[in-house]
């Protein structure tokens, strides 16, 4: 049997830093993905990471943006920590090698974003993810770790409240694996593939949340759900908040740049959530173009510079769209982007089960609350990937291998073999898509009962039609059928915990909108949510929001 001290779940930015976060003497370290880490998600974060380097700064007042962000959910001791360490982690990142962009004098460039009172984020063109990405994949090699490519992870294996390791599908050969390990850490990104329209990668299908729900351990706060008000209408690829950063207008069809009537200071740089309900809400008085898109217009900048600094955005529109962005409006639309919920942590990084920690998106350690602010995400991957990964380091030093079930794999042997030997039933995609159009549709922007309980119905009776499923597809290698289908039981899952903790939370808060409780209920619902797993379905709970430095007030822009 494999065995490693440390295994890390995810290749992306968080997983890179927790492995680098985890390299110590005698610790061995090992990254599980099912992609190469280069094709993580991480390296589509386009527009920048947040940080109080600039002179007339402060992490405090980064702390207390990115608070009232969140519209008072994130708990402030995580905040504070998060914004004290930014500059220097960013700096880190500069000395191993990032290319950021520079003004002329020489010094970082920044540029504002939506819900900050400076201009703080700091970027590498419009490709800042890809930049980090390629830094941290660079100092995982330098130290060695090893790195299991196209290995998906299937089961946490736990004896006695204390993690065992793994359980793993080798994807090139069929092979399933059981991995020993003192410690585990969840790094697998997003649920976005849930929803029809979204700027998430295929990949992005909440594995590493179901698999701790299925496990005992909480998901916190799912009813959260950012949508990103501009990306490319067809294809939803994000066109980066850092086009608006820049200068870019929101335009509707009268030609009025219409976020004055909403965020009349901040406007275009208002932060997401209510950015894009101003959207939703202009398309559905009938001033969208179509009665489907706004325009983002870069026209009136200069175009050598729009090129320099966002070409990303220029390439995206010209291919897939056939729009020339220096000189013609991009059409856009929101549509799902981020989780701010994830798997319940402490600000250590640790689960209710010793040995298993969750860092960066598929986490929760309540950074984000309601609403995460743009540039936030990839400093948390930074921060918090270290934070974590040197604590499941220093637990591994002291521990030795629990005892690892070897039943587990034959019980993943048979349900693979059952599955594989299945010829009739329905398909995957089918049940996938009703999934996607039911969560686009009654779980979206605006929300309210009646919607969300048809959404409930539906996803309970997509579970039941899934056990009904096959795979035409019966080879051993490679075998993407499979790996979609397993996939799809992930997402049922996660979607019920998005829709019945929707239903619960009754009020309007950052990301949850609801058209049938319109305001935010600070004295019932300053609360994080958290869904347990039973065999009825999620069981919700409460805890209190950590409060420490800064008053809940109303929330302007």
């Amino acid at each position: 049997m494999i065995e490693h001290d440390v295994i890390i779940i995810g290749g992306g930015l968080a997983g890179l830093s927790a492995a680098i976060g985890a390299s110590k003497p005698n610790i061995d370290i090992a990254i599980i993905s099912k992609l190469h880490p280069m094709r993580s998600h991480s390296v589509a974060a386009a527009g920048g990471i947040n940080a109080a380097i600039a002179e007339n700064d402060t992490w405090e007042s980064h702390a207390e943006d990115t608070v009232k962000g969140s519209d008072y959910l994130a708990d402030q001791d995580v905040a504070e920590l998060i914004c004290q360490a930014a500059p220097e982690s960013i700096i880190e990142m500069e000395h191993f090698g990032t290319i950021f962009s520079r003004k002329e004098n020489g010094k970082l460039a920044n540029r504002p974003f939506g819900g900050h009172g400076k201009p703080r984020a700091y970027f590498a063109g419009d490709r800042t993810g890809l930049a980090l990405m390629q830094t941290a994949y660079e100092q995982v090699l330098k130290h060695n770790i090893t790195v299991y490519e196209e290995w998906m992870v299937l089961d946490l294996v736990i004896e006695n409240n204390i993690c065992s390791g793994v359980i793993v599908l080798e994807l090139s050969t069929g092979v399933i694996h059981g991995i020993r390990a003192k410690s585990v850490i969840f790094t697998t990104g997003s649920i976005g593939q849930v929803y029809k329209r979204t700027s998430n990668a295929l990949a992005c299908t909440g594995d590493g949340m179901a698999i701790a729900y299925r496990n005992g351990i909480p998901l916190k706060d799912m009813e959260f759900i950012q949508f990103h008000p501009t990306t490319l209408y067809g294809t939803n690829l994000l066109i980066t908040e850092a086009a608006r950063g820049e200068g870019g207008y929101l335009l509707n069809n009268k030609g009025d740049r219409f976020m004055k009537q909403y965020a009349k200071e901040k406007m275009e740089l208002a932060p997401r959530d209510i950015t894009s309900r101003s959207i939703m809400s202009e398309i559905e008085k009938g001033n969208g173009f179509e009665n489907k898109v706004i325009h983002l217009s870069l026209t009136h900048l200069d175009a050598d510079y729009i090129r320099v600094r966002l070409p990303e955005v220029v390439e995206f529109s010209k291919t897939f769209a056939g729009v020339d962005a220096t000189k013609d409006p991009i059409p856009i639309q929101p549509a799902q982007h981020y989780t701010m919920g994830g798997i319940s942590t402490d600000i250590s990084g640790s689960t209710i089960i010793k040995g298993v920690y969750a860092a960066g998106e598929c986490g929760c350690i309540s950074l984000h609350g309601a609403n995460r602010l743009g540039g936030n995400s990839l400093l948390e991957c930074l921060v918090f990937g270290r934070i974590t990964g040197n604590n499941a380091s220093d637990l591994a030093k002291v521990l030795s291998l629990n005892t690892f079930p070897e039943n587990k794999i034959s019980e993943w042997n048979d349900k693979i073999n059952f599955l594989l030997k299945k010829n009739k039933g329905e398909r995957t995609s089918t049940i996938r898509n009703e999934m996607k159009l039911v969560m686009d549709e009654q779980v979206g922007v605006f929300r309210n009962n009646s919607g969300l309980t048809i959404a409930l119905d539906k996803i309970k009776e997509l579970q039941i039609r899934y056990n009904n499923t096959f795979v035409d597809d019966k080879s051993t290698n490679f075998n993407y059928d499979l790996q979609s289908n397993i996939e799809l039981g992930y997402m049922l899952d996660i979607s019920e915990t998005i829709v019945l903790s929707a239903i619960n939370r009754k009020e309007s808060r950052g990301a949850h909108s609801r058209t049938d409780y319109k305001k935010r209920d600070d004295e019932n619902w300053l609360v994080h949510t958290l869904a347990y797993k039973t065999e009825l379905g999620p069981r919700l709970e409460y805890i209190p929001v950590k409060l420490t430095n800064f008053e809940v007030k109303e929330r302007t822009y």
